[in-house]
């Protein structure tokens, strides 16, 4: 029984950041020392992006509310609310992305309509509520009630592959399954002026968006354009690292832990971490990795991406994908391997079968891998990767 991704779509909030307007801003603040306003410059400098989204309109810059909560506008000040106050925010904001999300990855999925949703899968570690995001899809969608729930929650950036993986499993086990998969995240709720490194480092990168996927081992679908087959999962535990990355929750936000150490980690262990993966399949077992077609990595910066391109001697082609969704939407954790994948999908295609390697990290250090296959037919115009090409430089393509 095969089971197949069938249709992945994207949700971003409107508010754009641009990187170098938002690195001025946190320069600026009071409170940084001498070190601290050299680190915010080099952290946003060198993050390679251009772009990313929040769903806080106050971080515009240039937002005039009489009762601000991140950034005053008038004083130039960015703010510290309570915990509380950035929960009840994502508790609005991201249900939004949640079910717009949803909704177009079931409208764009051929042959399937609410009442065919057996399983809902949602993924977050940026906020908390409940009735949860799970339930929230399913009133909004109107699935029946009957559809099995299932949120993942604070695991991280690597969290979409536990989701992916479940949903497999439960297509394995019932052919009849239909999974929805929703993952969003509202990163940019947790970024705040700092002089402390990882704080700094999180300012630079993170950003907010959403991603849902429709996946089934249904045979009685139509073809409706590319697809992408799941064929394997595994889960790697790396021996070192586990107090270099981590997300924890605090009085005011909740605190990463990205360590400077994170890519020499990964530099070290990500051939290891690949070896289960790969064994698992003879048709790519044993072969150069630049052999496989396409590679969605999690592109949790930019010296990750670095270290995974040197590493395993590939192309700029094969992380072109990965790169360009940095570049235009940051990072936005556990979302953000979807949107390489969809950038992938909707490439144009040679015909034939296309293997797909893909990858993220996260808090442990945990290393998510999975071994996909691309099939089906020609790219749809208004594809993200023709996007790309399409728009100048620091305008975000229409992912």
């Amino acid at each position: 029984m095969t089971v197949t991704l069938r249709s992945l779509e994207t949700a971003i909030p409107p508010t754009v950041l641009v990187q170098d307007e938002v690195r001025d801003t946190f320069a600026a603040q009071p409170g940084l020392t001498r070190l601290g306003e050299r680190l915010v410059r080099t952290c946003f400098n060198s993050a390679a992006i251009d772009t990313r989204r929040t769903a806080l309109a106050e971080l515009s810059l240039n937002d005039t509310s009489e009762h601000p909560k991140f950034y005053d506008a008038r004083s130039g000040l960015l703010l510290s609310p309570s915990t509380k106050v950035r929960n009840d925010i994502f508790a609005v904001e991201a249900t939004k992305l949640f079910i717009e999300a949803a909704a177009k990855a079931l409208d764009a999925c051929a042959g399937i309509t609410a009442a065919d949703v057996t399983h809902v899968i949602t993924v977050s570690c940026t906020g908390f509520f409940n009735p949860g995001p799970d339930y929230k899809v399913v009133r909004a969608l109107g699935l029946n009630a009957s559809v099995q729930r299932y949120h993942l929650g604070f695991m991280g950036c690597y969290a979409a592959f536990p989701a992916m993986r479940a949903a497999k499993s439960f297509c394995d086990a019932d052919p009849h399954a239909v999974v929805l998969v929703v993952s969003a995240e509202l990163c940019s709720l947790h970024v705040r002026t700092s002089n402390d490194p990882d704080a700094i480092m999180g300012s630079s990168l993170f950003a907010d968006g959403a991603a849902a996927a429709i996946i089934t081992a249904r045979e009685d679908l139509p073809a409706s354009g590319p697809a992408i087959r799941l064929d394997h999962f595994e889960t790697v535990l790396t021996p070192v690292g586990e107090e270099a990355m981590a997300w924890n929750i605090g009085d005011e936000g909740f605190e990463m832990v990205l360590g400077t150490y994170v890519p020499h980690i990964i530099d070290d262990h990500i051939v290891g971490a690949l070896e289960p993966l790969l064994a698992h399949d003879p048709t790519v077992n044993g072969r150069p990795y630049s052999d496989i077609e396409h590679w969605a990595i999690h592109p949790g910066g930019r010296s990750i991406l670095d270290k995974v391109e040197t590493k395993l001697e590939l192309s700029e082609e094969q992380l072109h994908p990965a790169r360009e969704t940095l570049r235009t939407v940051g990072n936005m954790s556990s979302a953000t391997v979807l949107f390489v994948l969809k950038r992938i999908l909707d490439l144009p295609f040679n015909g034939g079968n296309e293997r797909i390697c893909s990858m993220a990290f996260g808090p442990g250090l945990t290393v998510e891998t999975g071994l996909f296959t691309r099939v089906g037919g020609p790219v749809q115009p208004g594809s993200a990767e023709q996007a790309d090409r399409a728009a100048p430089l620091g305008v975000p393509a229409a992912v």
